[in-house]
């Protein structure tokens, strides 16, 4: 680092990456700020410099300032690490600063607590002991836990519509599916396909199946649907044109014939689109009428985009839907959560193929939602716009959301 960036760092202060300290703390409380910081987006813990920004300096010597950090990373901290360690003079004395790495594959991280071990995150300028909820999106972002296989509490196989889950079965996987009569067969298929999973000697739908094909998902799972707002201008507004709370399984109800019965959430979304994006127009005898909605926004580009935030948002973020806005310039969909470790906009923007919901993704892989290269972002949205009107669609990575803003 350079001390013209040392200096910028400490004159604004604190942050949500920058932690000052003075070098006489305890090992543990060191870690817990490394862990925090670590589960965050990495950071800075600059030793030697007080809270109101004014440097004290290392009181130790440098090289056994440098041996107690490695020290409390190794042994108060799990997993651990080596972080980058280095110091800067500043005046007649030094700064420690030690560098802790964004994208770290090994979250959560927890820092040693007594004999316990406890997760940190880094709210603001603090750093405190994490939530169940935010534990779990951890575990989730660096990809140990599946937050779709985990099992719906208090839910059954009565939760799960088997008519649907007949149609997936029958008509996509091209299997037989047992008589709805004969509950150990149907609950011994849908385990053994992860739509459901033993717990006590009980078979329980598991999160995917629930939003995939349940009864009334909400019940059970409150983040499970889509807010849609059509707006009149290109600012969001009180006055909007229509305002729906879309719910149900993501998957359509189908005929033995393969008819649409009822929509699931991505043809409920398409059909908001579809009924708050209008084009006025002359028709061949010189009437004034309404056009193609598809004449703004490209449809594959459209349903690209809302299956994708459906897939790959973040599940364990339980207060809030995916939002899906139409402006009169712009159409915005928000999906709730970062993006799954690893990803980045550019590599979504090349291709890169990586899920956050995997029995989610396959399911609609099979109704071919989804394509099977993973190449639906770059194909479909961004050469898909650029062809259609020439303009750029973006992606965008903010806190705990992504948004795909369509350009009309």
């Amino acid at each position: 680092m350079l001390r013209t960036e040392l200096a910028e760092i400490i004159r604004n202060g604190e942050s949500s990456g920058v932690e000052l300290k003075r070098d006489d703390i305890k090992p543990p409380d060191l870690a817990k700020e490394m862990a925090a910081l670590l589960n965050l987006e990495g950071g800075y813990i600059l030793l030697g410099v007080e809270n109101d920004g004014s440097v004290s300096g290392l009181s130790r010597e440098r090289a056994k300032a440098e041996e107690w950090v490695m020290e409390s990373a190794r042994v108060h901290l799990q997993p651990p690490i080596i972080p980058f360690w280095e110091t800067l003079p500043w005046g007649d004395v030094h700064v420690g600063i030690v560098t802790l790495p964004a994208d770290s594959p090994d979250k959560p991280y927890k820092a040693k607590k007594g004999s316990a071990w406890v997760t940190m995150v880094r709210v603001g300028t603090t750093s405190r002991p994490a939530s169940r909820e935010e534990e779990a999106r951890l575990y989730q972002s660096s990809g140990m836990m599946r937050y779709d296989l985990k099992a719906v509490p208090g839910s059954s196989l009565a939760d799960l519509d088997l008519q649907r889950l007949q149609n997936y079965f029958r008509d996509f996987r091209q299997q037989d599916f047992p008589a709805e009569a004969d509950e150990e067969k149907v609950c011994q298929l849908l385990t053994n396909t992860d739509f459901m999973l033993e717990q006590k000697g009980l078979a329980v739908p598991t999160t995917g199946a629930m939003l995939l094909v349940g009864r009334n998902p909400n019940r059970f799972l409150p983040q499970a649907g889509i807010t849609a707002v059509a707006y009149p201008g290109v600012q969001k507004d009180y006055t909007a044109k229509q305002r729906d709370v879309l719910r149900g399984a993501i998957v359509p109800l189908l005929s033995e014939r393969g008819e649409i019965l009822e929509n699931g959430l991505v043809d409920q979304a398409m059909s908001f689109v579809k009924e708050n994006t209008k084009v006025e127009g002359i028709t061949d005898d010189g009437r004034r009428g309404e056009g193609d909605f598809w004449t703004i926004y490209p449809r594959e580009a459209v349903r690209e985009t809302l299956v994708n935030a459906i897939a790959h948002r973040d599940y364990t973020i339980t207060v809030t839907d995916i939002e899906l806005s139409i402006f009169s310039d712009r159409l915005e969909v928000i999906s709730p959560g970062n993006l799954p470790n690893t990803v980045t906009v550019e590599k979504m923007r090349s291709g890169y193929r990586a899920t956050r919901n995997e029995l989610i993704k396959e399911v609609l892989r099979d109704y071919r939602y989804i394509e099977a290269t993973g190449l639906g972002v770059p194909r479909k949205i961004i050469r898909g716009m650029l062809s259609h009107n020439g303009k750029e669609p973006e992606l965008v990575e903010e806190e705990d959301r992504f948004t795909v803003r369509l350009w009309a």
